[in-house]
């Protein structure tokens, strides 16, 4: 059974799915926000703050040496994906319940700098 379409296909969706979640968080901050509420800016200060998470701990999974033996390329595709997205869902409920601060110092400096 060939998949190499189906890894194909993955990898396009995969790519995809990070350059929206990217693209998205860029034009949030981006945004002007001198017309915007206080709650706006902080949860745009949030969603930087678990994309920031987000992104060291998937750079915390890659210091985890891999087998590359043990598992075919669609099987290490949908593990990546469902990784990425368990990454994801951790990142958001950390700065929810345990925000690290990041969000509330981003917060304070751009209240300060559009004079919120």
């Amino acid at each position: 059974m060939d998949i190499s379409g189906i890894t194909a296909a993955y990898a396009d969706i995969y790519t995809k799915q990070q350059n929206q979640t990217a693209s998205k968080l860029e034009t949030e901050l981006d945004a002007d926000f001198t017309q915007k509420t206080e709650d706006e800016l902080m949860d745009a200060c949030k969603e930087f703050e678990a994309y920031f998470l987000e992104m060291m701990f998937k750079e915390m999974m890659n210091t985890i040496p891999k087998d590359e033996d043990s598992a075919s390329s669609y099987a290490s595709g949908m593990m990546d994906y469902y990784q990425d997205s368990m990454l994801r869902e951790l990142a958001g409920q950390s700065t929810e319940s345990s925000p690290m601060g990041l969000a509330q110092m981003l917060y304070e400096q751009m209240k300060r700098n559009y004079g919120l």
